[in-house]
């Protein structure tokens, strides 16, 4: 439950998919989330590193750790899932249904 908790929470997904690209210093990484504010950012980086899935490196850059990046390929499925289910939904208001 804690870690549906943590990855329920506002930004944190987008921010784990952002990283897949990364590392990025605060920045630019605020810039590809959107330009959410920066209270926020700050919060969920914390988070995600206190959770051992995020770290920040010497030039102040944030990646993924391996723990990050097990937690994409796990959760890769459910944006299949997401996909083929939105399909689904634009067929079903397509078709009036």
């Amino acid at each position: 439950m804690a870690a549906l908790d943590l990855l329920g929470r506002r930004w944190t997904l987008r921010i784990l998919w952002e990283l897949r690209d990364g590392p990025f210093g605060f920045r630019e990484l605020q810039e590809r989330c959107d330009s959410m504010s920066p209270s926020v950012l700050s919060d969920r980086l914390r988070e995600l590193r206190d959770a051992g899935l995020v770290i920040r490196d010497d030039a102040d850059r944030h990646d993924l750790t391996e723990l990050g990046r097990s937690l994409r390929k796990a959760i890769a499925p459910l944006g299949t899932w997401a996909e083929t289910w939105a399909d689904q939904i634009g067929s079903s208001s397509d078709s009036g249904s």
